[in-house]
């Protein structure tokens, strides 16, 4: 330390806030990430164009570097007679908080896309990283341009080449053990369990570009073997999910500390992508009935997925978490990250 990476990044310390979508990460815990010499991410995924627009303002108010993360557009299209009997079968799940399923038409779309390029370039941030598709060399010319550092989630020795290949600057290679959403760029493809040391090590060999490394690194003596491993940086996410700063329900935090909750699954039940999440009664009841479909299954128990959280209902939220949930703990966000360098 520091690395070629962690110094174009400006890190003090090889930690990086992971950016969490769907309400986890906060403009306060990208800014504590960096004060304590990390870096943070702000999650575009779900926002609107304006509401992104307001947390990367904010995030520059306060003068620490920081990075933004965007969806690609990378659909999986639903098959509509399996969409329908998909929604059929959890309606009544959704109908416990007075919520009717729309089983007639999928909803597709593409998060806003060219309008989140569109904020980026008003509005440039130091990094940009992107999940679930690579973009074309059109759009990383785009974003180049504003001076961006060009980060992309790979998760296989394939998809690492084909990122070099495109022009990225940089990798976040993410194990299987990761909590949340998986970058895999093919879904309906089982993920291969490979631990991350050995994940990073052959990606390394594969392609010359730094990498930042993820996926259940939840302990200092993780974080020392995955940089022994070759990783520029390491990037956490569920050990922050429980932080000050973290903007998650109550719901999922409270289920993240349950002792009940004695394990992770992979399932794509609630959103029509793979995802790794504390087990409940929805993953146990659907995981194996759900079509694949992303963003349709997404937008097709949102609702109830929200209405559940709110009324403190853990099983039928999605309870995001990597393998290394037990050490997410309610503290600051810069107590966790230095913790996790103490080895380096």
């Amino acid at each position: 330390m520091p690395t070629a990476l962690a110094s174009a990044l400006g890190l003090d310390l090889p930690v990086i806030a992971a950016p969490m979508a769907g309400g986890p990460g906060t403009p306060a815990l990208v800014s504590a990430a960096a004060r304590a010499g990390g870096l943070g991410f702000l999650a575009a995924g779900y926002k609107t164009p304006q509401a992104l627009t307001d947390e990367i303002v904010a995030v520059a108010g306060v003068s620490v570097p920081f990075g933004v993360n965007l969806f690609v557009p990378n659909p999986v299209p639903v098959d509509l007679a399996a969409f329908r009997r998909y929604a059929g079968l959890v309606a009544a799940e959704a109908a416990r908080y007075g919520i009717a399923l729309d089983t007639a038409t999928p909803v597709e779309d593409d998060d806003h896309w060219h309008d989140k390029l569109d904020v980026l370039r008003a509005h440039p941030v130091p990094v940009v990283s992107f999940t679930f598709g690579i973009p074309s060399r059109g759009d990383l010319a785009v974003l180049r341009a504003t001076g961006a550092l060009l980060v992309q989630t790979v998760t296989t020795v394939d998809e690492a080449k084909a990122a070099a290949d495109a022009g990225v600057d940089a990798l976040a290679v993410q194990a299987a053990a990761a909590g949340g959403h998986s970058g895999t760029l093919t879904p309906t493809r089982p993920l291969a369990d490979i631990p991350i040391t050995d994940l990073v090590a052959a990606v390394l060999r594969a392609v010359d570009l730094p990498v930042i490394a993820a996926g259940g690194l939840a302990t200092a003596d993780d974080v020392a073997a995955t940089i022994r491993a070759g990783a520029d940086a390491v990037a956490i996410g569920t050990v922050l999910l429980r932080s000050d700063e973290a903007g998650g329900s109550a719901t999922h935090k409270a289920a993240l500390a349950d002792p009940a909750r004695t394990g992770t699954v992979l399932t794509h039940a609630f959103t029509g992508r793979p995802a790794r999440a504390l087990r409940n009664e929805f993953t146990a009841r659907y995981s194996e009935l759900a079509p694949y479909g992303y963003p349709a299954l997404h937008h097709l128990t949102s609702g109830m997925r929200r209405a559940a959280a709110a009324a403190g209902d853990p099983e039928r939220v999605h309870l995001w978490a990597g393998t290394g949930f037990r050490h997410a703990t309610d503290e600051p966000a810069a107590t966790i990250m230095t913790r996790l360098a103490a080895r380096l």
